[in-house]
């Protein structure tokens, strides 16, 4: 790896790794807070962390053998520059052009590192101009001092240098980012988030995606306590049927897509977070009956052929996609067998629900 490469694929799988673990809480207040989720900011928010972990990756890597003899041979790095404008005069230390030399570039990219921090504070979280230079002028401060400090007196002296410059320069950037992102404002009506929105097949689609990510998310946590439970007892890890199947998939499908559902209004944690739900032909929730159906059709019989390892899953999988996409309403393969209906929660409450046809 380069010294760049190295830090910009730790932020990358670490920002996206922490969006896999938030995205059923983020879409679900979406939401509620504005009515649905929308593409921009369905790609902001992991951009958002993947940025943050970028801030991270560069303030403390690559990270050097910071020894004795490290600390001796960089004695310098103990003395900040106080000059927010020394850059200027480093300048004059290249015979090259003006855009290649090399104390201006680095000026250039301290300042476009913090454009996004401003874009993001204004667009993403609806902050003021002068919020996302305030917050700029802190978070650059808050790593200079990391780097001052040796991140936070762990190592025996700094490996890098705090410089008012790269603290000037980091706020220019979170400055111009914050008054360029008007650009990216959303042209036409926004609608008020109590009004019920279409049953799109992307939505529903997006619905049985969180779905397969809560199952997912909770079958790992309860593997991972079955085998710490495992090493505690035993002072072995060893993956077996039980913890795979079981806990890793059984457990959580069918506290997820069947229990939740017959204990609420009939909306399995998907369809909840994108705020669908399922209804009879008078509106009323799903039968008990209607539900365990509705579950071995669906997610049960899923995990049914892939427990006897059949080769009927891609095509099983095929069908209720065709089904969910081509079918009146979007309600798929298990709302047409079992006569029931995919609604915008919102719609369910207001008036009642017309016969599936």
């Amino acid at each position: 790896m380069t010294q760049w490469s190295g830090p910009t694929l730790i932020a990358v799988f670490a920002g996206f790794g922490l969006a896999f673990v938030l995205v059923v809480p983020y879409v679900a207040v979406s939401y509620r807070k504005r009515g649905e989720l929308g593409l921009l900011r369905a790609i902001a928010a992991p951009a958002f962390l993947v940025y943050c972990f970028a801030l991270v990756t560069y303030t403390l890597l690559p990270l050097p053998d910071v020894n004795a003899a490290y600390c001796a041979a960089h004695e310098s790095l103990r003395h900040p520059v106080w000059n927010p404008l020394q850059f200027l005069e480093d300048m004059k230390q290249f015979n090259t052009g003006l855009l290649d030399n090399p104390a201006l570039r680095q000026v250039l990219f301290n300042v476009a590192f913090f454009v996004p921090w401003g874009v993001f504070l204004r667009r993403l979280f609806g902050r003021s101009i002068g919020f996302a230079i305030v917050s700029g002028f802190f978070v650059s401060l808050a790593i200079e001092t990391t780097q001052l400090t040796g991140v936070w007196f762990l190592m025996e002296c700094p490996y890098r240098l705090f410089d008012t410059g790269d603290l000037l320069s980091n706020t220019v950037g979170a400055g111009i980012g914050a008054l360029l992102a008007p650009v990216l404002r959303r042209s036409g009506r926004l609608r008020p988030a109590d009004e019920p929105r279409p049953v799109l097949a992307r939505r529903r689609l997006l619905g049985m995606v969180l779905d397969l990510i809560s199952v997912t998310l909770v079958g790992v946590v309860l593997s991972m306590i079955a085998l710490a439970v495992q090493y505690v007892t035993k002072g072995t890890l060893q993956n077996n049927t039980l913890i795979d199947d079981v806990l890793g998939r059984w457990v959580p499908t069918g506290v997820l897509l069947l229990i939740v559902p017959l204990m609420g209004n009939g909306a399995t944690p998907g369809q909840r977070a994108v705020m669908l739900t399922v209804v009879r032909a008078d509106g009323r929730p799903p039968s008990v009956l209607q539900s365990i159906l509705r579950f071995l059709i669906g997610s049960g019989g899923y995990f049914i052929l892939v427990g006897l390892d059949s080769g009927w899953t891609s095509l099983w999988l095929l069908a209720h996609l065709v089904f969910m996409v081509f079918t009146r309403g979007h309600r798929g393969l298990t709302g047409l067998v079992c006569r029931l209906s995919v609604v915008d929660t919102r719609a369910a409450v207001r008036e009642p629900v017309a016969p599936p046809g």
